[in-house]
């Protein structure tokens, strides 16, 4: 393209003026911000001007003009934090953002975020109150712990837990235990941001309590137990139970905590997912502190829970870091409500979302797939191939790490598109669907698709992949 051609294809671009009257009269920018697509036309203008001097072919109409702002002000004024439909199979997707609240957590948000609250304020005594009053009762109801306090997650629990306890002071850990979780939170990090020192003891896959006992010092102010929930070791392992090391605890007068990570109220084990140490039977092995998360196995919302001795958490509330960690009324409220769900072990399941996909049974989700299954096929072309295939779930959120959930999923191949062009296409619906590829298939998990979002996933199947 000479000179001249692009000299002349620039004078041919409508004004911001013109428009800006043209906009006014479209009804398609009824519903924009008058400052969004303002900054649309100008951006628009400066792509074109620059595609025009790069000689790139380009449409400089006011129409195409247009529908080009058009496009790009309804993008800008998306929410940037849209729902998608997890049809991966991980319960637990951390990047898809974990727990999913119950209707009773969303329901007590609603109410507590619409109006004023006794947030900080006793209505008994007519003074300020404490927060964390509104969950304390109601985790060591649950736990059997002393005292309770909740923060904003659980890598704040710990940071706040060590700095607490151990300020300055040596903590002693098993060298197999300095995990690392997503994010590159380490817990050797950490320790060092909280001003702990730590204290390796043992070797990556045996440590004996005659390491714990050699390695205390008069400056020695913690035992830090940290339960490997993202990974396992196998093979010639040992380790020592943490009821075995609150007994060297007591005996040297040293404080123990135990890290659980994902932290569970149930046992799982009933339901044929493996056993895990739940949050009551750290409880009962003494431990003086423990921490969990509350979107993970809890099934609730981000939150660190911190619980045990009382006098233990005192300090720790004492603590002018738990006004900078602590959490707000909206997770206050999702908190609260899912707890109390737990009083009634056979409604809990059925009611936090997290607890009934990680135990639905392969049967139902066959049921669920089958049904997916013959809305798609009369109507998807016959370059499509679509069938069932026995796969496995994951728990996910660095939880149960080995374990393998049985799931009936729903495979997909086209001769016309790729698989990963189709988890392009579906990732970027309107409600995006994330789904995973297994032996270039796209796969099609339902245990993690809600029942209300089947129909969603069955009608953009079928719009693209016609």
């Amino acid at each position: 393209m000479d000179n001249n051609k692009k000299q002349s294809l620039l004078r041919k671009l409508p004004g911001v003026d013109n428009l800006l009257e043209l906009i006014k009269k479209d009804v398609r920018f009824k519903q924009i911000p008058q400052n969004v697509y303002k900054s649309k036309i100008r951006y628009t203008l400066e792509n074109i001007r620059a595609n025009i001097l790069n000689e790139d072919k380009i449409e400089v109409s006011a129409k195409k003009i247009l529908a080009t702002i058009l496009e790009h002000a309804k993008k800008d004024i998306k929410n940037n934090l849209t729902g998608v439909i997890n049809a991966t199979g991980v319960v637990l997707h951390t990047n898809l953002g974990r727990s999913l609240l119950c209707k009773e957590a969303l329901k007590n948000i609603t109410s507590i975020s619409s109006g004023y609250s006794n947030l900080e304020y006793n209505i008994q005594k007519g003074t300020r109150g404490i927060r964390y009053s509104a969950v304390e009762e109601l985790i060591c109801e649950l736990t059997g712990a002393e005292a309770a306090i909740a923060v904003n997650n659980n890598a704040g629990a710990v940071l706040l837990s060590l700095n607490s306890l151990a300020e300055n002071k040596e903590v002693i850990v098993s060298r197999g235990e300095l995990v690392e979780i997503g994010g590159s939170f380490r817990i050797p990090d950490v320790m060092t941001k909280s001003n702990a020192i730590l204290k390796e003891v043992g070797t990556t896959n045996r440590t004996h309590a005659k390491d714990y006992t050699k390695a205390i010092s008069d400056n020695t102010g913690l035992f830090l137990k940290v339960h490997t929930s993202n990974y396992q070791i196998e093979g010639f392992t040992s380790n020592v139970p943490v009821a075995d090391l609150v007994t060297i605890g007591k005996k040297y007068d040293i404080p123990v905590m135990e890290d659980l990570g994902s932290g569970m109220l149930i046992d799982f084990s009933k339901y044929g997912l493996g056993s895990e140490p739940t949050i009551i039977d750290t409880v009962k092995s003494g431990a003086d502190v423990i921490s969990f998360s509350g979107d993970k196995l809890l099934g609730g919302p981000q939150a660190g829970i911190i619980l045990g001795k009382k006098n233990i958490i005192d300090i720790i509330k004492s603590n002018p870091l738990t006004r900078a960690l602590r959490i707000d009324k909206l997770t206050l409220a999702a908190l609260e409500a899912t707890l109390r769900l737990y009083r009634d072990d056979i409604d809990v399941i059925k009611k936090i979302p997290t607890l009934r996909m990680l135990t639905e049974p392969y049967a139902n989700i066959k049921r669920r797939a089958s049904a997916i299954l013959k809305k798609l096929e009369p109507v998807l072309p016959k370059n499509v191939e679509i069938k069932l295939a026995d796969l496995f779930s994951r728990p996910g959120g660095g939880a149960f790490p080995s374990l393998k959930l049985p799931s009936c999923c729903i495979t997909i191949q086209s001769k016309k598109i790729s698989a990963a062009e189709l988890e392009k296409k579906l990732r970027n619906n309107d409600t995006p669907i994330i789904g995973r590829i297994e032996d270039n298939c796209f796969v099609i998990d339902p245990r993690t698709i809600q029942k209300d979002e089947e129909k969603i996933v069955c009608e953009t199947l079928i719009k693209i992949l016609n």
